[in-house]
């Protein structure tokens, strides 16, 4: 079987959130288990320094406003996975964010950086750029891969199948109506059927709309999309697509989050060797400024600061928190109003509130490793890895039931069989009994340490959602020659 996965981001080269982690361990997970498995990327600094045996295949024109474009192959180092990147300096020649320039806002040529980005997909998938290999299946993964969908929809024959993976459908790749004609696709794309978006353009409507089979990353989102309160303005289509939709749950990389290994941690443990996971919490606090009290239950979140990610709850119920006993540590960016908010709570608690704006994945290790409990509060989460970082750590997670969330993490009321404290409400006061089960817990040392050894030995490896993801390609129509 043979795949080319289409993405924006690439762990850890490029990385804004979770997708960069599923994109950069799903193929080598694929890699492992016989797929011929490869990745499509924007040639953006960081990857092309970082290819390895790196030679051009193909010069292409000045389309998209992009001047010079090379196509190039190469390996990215460490993980066996052949990677096609898009050399276009002028449409990717940028530093920092991938999405935003240095003032916060979208670059104002998104719509043709990421057109580029299908453009090639979908040609290299009908075998026109590389005609030493030609892939049965597209993965496009969320909208900046969307317009693959399109373009090779477009094209009168192919031979590829494509998927479509939905990694968060509030981001949706809107762009105003009237840059269509960029594109360059038949007018009939731009109908209520294709394209249109209440009068915008769409990229995720286009692997929506397009792909042969569209997945989301746990089996709840899936079905939470097809639902007015969690689809985005999409639920209708979506509720069309049937039985075309459904959820693989996401892995965890256990090459880059194994507590026994971990090179970031000052201490390695195991389930069977849990003692050092106290040196971690220990040296966590030190860091922090906070005071290093092995009694003090440390919650932890290590989030985007956004309305989804649900933090606001978790400052609701901080009096909550602090009547317990407890610490609280915040690592992640975002919100303006949130940062000033954590900010202030840290201010009025120094010895009790820690907040680390920004996000530094060494720093992400040490938060997961050190913390006795990871608060998850998501008001919509499609998968989360955070909750599965922190179950593979020994560190509870507390967390909404929605989406990934709901499917990987098990409440206390399931006994012998938890792994955390599952919440239903997005409101303060249910985030503030969920603390309160927490430390119940916590406060009884041998049940806290079950709890915390439950989680350690599940296994959210990639092992099996690559298993999934091609019995999925298997399913789909064999495309001729394969």
């Amino acid at each position: 079987m043979r795949v080319l996965h289409v993405a924006a981001e690439v762990f850890p080269w490029v990385k804004t959130g979770g997708l960069a982690d599923v994109v950069g361990a799903l193929p080598q997970a694929q890699v492992l288990t016989g797929v011929d498995s490869r990745l499509l990327v924007p040639g953006f600094p960081a990857v092309l320094d970082a290819l390895q045996g790196a030679r051009a295949i193909c010069e292409l024109g000045g389309m998209f406003g992009a001047g010079r474009i090379t196509l190039r192959v190469g390996e990215l180092p460490g993980s066996g996975v052949t990677a096609y990147v898009i050399d276009a300096p002028l449409l990717y020649g940028r530093a920092g964010n991938p999405y935003l320039g240095p003032d916060g806002h979208e670059w104002s040529d998104n719509l043709q950086r990421f057109a580029l980005l299908g453009w090639v997909g979908a040609h290299l998938a009908a075998g026109e750029l590389d005609l030493s290999w030609m892939p049965q299946i597209l993965h496009a993964h969320d909208w900046h891969a969307g317009m693959a969908c399109a373009y090779l929809a477009s094209q009168p024959a192919n031979a590829a199948r494509s998927v479509f993976t939905v990694h968060n459908l509030a981001y949706q790749g809107l762009f105003d109506a009237s840059d269509f004609p960029l594109l360059g696709l038949p007018g009939r794309f731009m109908s209520s059927n294709g394209l249109e978006f209440h009068g915008q353009l769409s990229f995720i409507k286009a692997g929506l709309v397009y792909a042969q089979r569209i997945t989301t990353v746990s089996p709840t989102y899936a079905r939470e999309i097809a639902l007015e309160e969690f689809g985005c303005g999409l639920e209708g289509l979506l509720r069309a697509r049937g039985s075309d939709v459904s959820g693989i749950l996401n892995g965890v990389d256990g090459a880059v989050w194994d507590p026994r290994t971990d090179a970031a941690i000052v201490a390695n443990y195991s389930p069977q060797a849990l003692g050092a996971k106290s040196r971690c919490k220990a040296a966590l606090q030190a860091a922090l400024g906070l005071p290093v009290d092995a009694h003090a239950p440390l919650f932890v979140a290590v989030s985007r600061l956004t309305s989804q990610k649900g933090l606001d709850l978790v400052l609701s119920a901080l009096p909550e928190l602090l009547a317990h006993g407890a610490q609280l540590a915040v690592q992640g960016s975002g919100d303006a109003a949130l940062e000033r908010a954590l900010l202030a709570a840290a201010a009025q608690h120094p010895h009790r509130v820690a907040v680390r704006l920004g996000y530094d994945e060494a720093s992400a290790h040490q938060m997961v490793a050190g913390s006795d409990a990871m608060l998850v509060p998501s008001r919509f989460e499609p998968c989360g890895l955070t909750q599965l970082y922190a179950l593979r750590y020994g560190s509870v997670p507390v967390v909404r039931r929605v989406g990934g969330l709901a499917d990987t993490v098990v409440d206390l009321d399931q006994g012998a069989a938890s792994t955390g404290v599952v919440f239903d409400d997005a409101t303060g006061a249910a985030m503030a009994h969920a603390i309160t089960r927490a430390v119940t817990v916590y406060r009884d040392t041998d049940a806290w340490r079950q709890l915390m050894l439950r989680g350690m030995r599940q296994d959210f490896s990639w092992l099996p959602p690559a298993q999934q993801y091609l019995a999925l390609y298997q399913g789909m129509a064999a495309p001729p020659g394969a």
